[in-house]
């Protein structure tokens, strides 16, 4: 009886919200190792790919429901905020808001460690209290580091994993060439998920761009050939 009455409340809950094609969490490094001019750059490049034809065509592939997006911004354990609320994102206009919406958005948090681990815990905890039903769930974790304080990134990427949601990196290499492969071990999870890599901050535009169309389409893409620091991509399955 209590089983049939959870499951029905469950139920309940899952109708009440609205149905998208994607729910989309972008979480931004604005830890100590990020300048004022880094940060500046990290949301200059978010502001441009949601003003590019090309997310725009991903948005539409992704199905007719729209994407749900909000962000994050994330730096030690104790320190992370919801930068921009929940809204729905589904043709150019609502892009284009969603880019003036970036550019507006000033930078909560200053200084402090890296905690990974924290950051998608709390991008998950977005995931769930949120108003929107998504036919799938993805954390978009960018980042210059690897963790150094707070929570176990693995373990927070299981605990996601297991509730159906896809975490995707994007490794700067401003400072440390080896961030990457810590994305790769202790960060990504879920289906389809990889991680990219931005040679420093100067190239995060070109790389959050070609990983927004991934991942909101939904649809693999090709690998375009660079003579240097190549993208990087590695698929993780589900555990």
């Amino acid at each position: 009886m209590f089983l049939a009455l959870l499951l029905n409340g469950n139920a309940s809950v899952a109708q009440g919200r609205q149905p998208v094609d994607l729910e989309l969490v972008l979480a931004v490094d604005t830890s100590s190792s990020v300048s004022p001019g880094e940060f500046n750059l990290q949301m200059q490049g978010l502001a441009e790919a949601f003003r590019s034809p090309a997310v725009h065509g991903a948005i539409q592939s992704a199905g007719d429901l729209g994407i749900a997006v909000a962000m994050v911004q994330w730096s030690d354990n104790r320190k992370q905020t919801l930068a921009i609320d929940w809204r729905i994102v589904g043709d150019v206009g609502s892009a284009e808001a969603f880019a003036d919406d970036i550019d507006a958005t000033p930078r909560f948090l200053i200084g402090g460690g890296t905690a990974i681990g924290g950051a998608v815990n709390y991008a998950a905890a977005q995931l769930r209290i949120n108003d929107f039903e998504g036919r799938r769930k993805v954390i978009d974790v960018s980042g210059d580091g690897r963790t150094n304080q707070g929570s176990n990134p693995a373990r927070a990427r299981d605990d996601a994993v297991a509730e159906g949601v896809t975490i995707n990196g994007l490794a700067i290499l401003n400072e440390d060439g080896l961030v990457d492969r810590h994305y790769l071990a202790n960060v990504i999870g879920g289906t389809g998920s990889f991680v990219m890599r931005a040679d420093d901050y100067a190239d995060f535009a070109r790389a959050i761009l070609e990983k927004l169309i991934k991942e909101i389409s939904g649809v693999p893409i090709a690998e375009r050939p660079r003579e240097a620091a190549p993208v990087r991509q590695a698929a993780r399955p589900s555990p």
